[in-house]
């Protein structure tokens, strides 16, 4: 038991050089963060109420369908590679496999239903066309893109994964710009041209950036295929989830209350980041920290329970001062949005409490107990933010928001506290029978 007090600083770097990191870190992901915002801006404005609400549909289904990709591969290339460097090789050729496998089939499905269900053309075959050419952009594209930003992130080069992050969400307002502005481009049929270069262009420019890390070795680690479905799944349960009450309102309230309640979540989830930033900062570190039981990272995931309170505290504040800032950015038309984005912008709070639990558990290996308690909490979630969205609109929405969030809370360091209370007896058994 003597030994825990010793090994759970390893995980730490001096105090000084970690705070100049998250600043990048955070710095970058705030930048990309407001490109996007500003991507999202131009196309609402340009597009029009019709073909947003269309772009923001499919682009909603590709986001869940992105977390599927690849099968949880980047984490386990992460968590591995972050506690040996020889795994490299090895697990981005596993990537690669997986990524290509599931990226296609997942392509495949989506060109053979969407078209049912969403007109981009009158001429079926542009339809098609334009549909397949936003899925290989919001699925397969975006998962190289993100998968680069990983593999720097395994290697502890921040730098790197910073650039990828910034540039990527500059090189899509850029595309905005010109198409929307310079173009007058105003359909999503004429965007998702625009779209899938810039996209080709950004994973180019990626997977040149990788070429000096090493070249892949094609192969499967079989025991990683749970550990990545582990992983995966809660992601694509609580895209599920987040997806729940915008469709129930599509159908209960006005366009008007859909698109501004829309807009408020993209505010949240990029309120976020700052978060965000703290745990891939802090999530390699963990990873060789936790290696001997988690126990060993108690106190290390406290103070980063701590430091995760203050900004997402400060993210909040922050969002709701500048709210009516909102309606310069996106326009009139959405009369709701600073109400909705004020309403929503606390949930940032205990998000990043849940988060920070859940990362924990990853980085230690326990993706089949952190994928049970966020695949229940989504599918749980998803039922309540339903309901409450089809009885109450909106204000039911709001409610079910912060319900399901605090819920999420008292479950993931429920289940965190307890595995490592188990790693800590585990341990003191082993070190009393090797002291008898």
């Amino acid at each position: 038991m003597a030994s825990e007090g010793v090994t759970e600083p390893r995980g730490y770097r001096p105090l000084l050089p970690m705070v100049v990191s998250y600043i990048a870190s955070g710095g970058s992901l705030v930048l990309g963060s407001a490109a996007q915002l500003v991507t999202f801006a131009i196309l609402a404005r340009w597009l029009g109420v019709h073909e947003f609400s269309v772009f923001v549909a499919i682009t909603a289904l590709a986001n869940i369908a992105v977390h599927l990709c690849g099968l949880g591969a980047m984490e386990c290339l992460v968590r591995r590679v972050a506690r040996d460097r020889a795994m490299y090789p090895q697990m981005l050729g596993h990537n690669i496999i997986l990524t290509t496998a599931s990226g296609v089939a997942l392509l495949l499905l989506g060109v053979v239903a969407l078209p049912f269900f969403f007109t981009l053309s009158a001429d079926p075959v542009k339809n098609f066309a334009a549909i397949a050419l936003m899925l290989i952009t919001n699925i397969l594209l975006v998962r190289i893109i993100v998968l680069t930003e990983q593999i720097f992130i395994a290697h502890s080069d921040f730098a790197s994964a910073n650039k990828v992050v910034v540039g990527f969400a500059v090189a899509r307002t850029v595309a905005a710009a010109l198409a929307c502005i310079a173009f007058s481009v105003s359909t999503v049929e004429s965007w998702a041209v625009w779209q899938f270069v810039c996209h080709v262009l950004v994973a180019l420019a990626c997977m040149r950036a990788i070429r000096g890390l090493g070249k892949p070795h094609y192969s499967i680690v079989r025991e990683e295929l749970p550990q990545g479905l582990y992983f995966s799944i809660p992601f694509i349960l609580r895209a599920l989830r987040q997806n729940a009450d915008l469709l129930v309102l599509s159908l209960v309230t006005t366009a008007e209350i859909v698109s501004s309640y829309s807009v408020a979540r993209r505010i949240l989830e990029s309120s976020y980041l700052s978060v965000d930033a703290l745990n891939r900062l802090i999530y390699p570190g963990s990873a060789r920290a936790t290696a001997a039981g988690l126990h060993h990272a108690f106190q290390r995931v406290r103070r980063v329970l701590a430091a995760a309170t203050v900004i997402s505290l400060a993210a909040a504040v922050t969002v709701f001062a500048l709210a009516p800032v909102l309606l310069h950015l996106f326009g009139k038309d959405y009369v709701s949005l600073v109400g909705f984005a004020r309403s929503l912008c606390w949930a940032v709070v205990p998000l990043a409490a849940w988060s920070v639990a859940a990362e924990a558990l990853g980085a230690s290996g326990y993706h089949a107990a952190r994928a049970t308690v966020m695949g229940l909490g989504s599918i749980a979630g998803a039922g309540l933010a339903a309901w409450a969205s089809w009885y109450a609109p909106p204000a039911g929405t709001f409610v079910s928001f912060y319900v399901i969030e605090v819920a999420m809370v008292i479950a993931t360091w429920s289940v965190f506290l307890h595995f490592v209370r188990r790693d800590r007896e585990q341990a003191a058994l082993t070190f009393e029978a090797g002291g008898a």
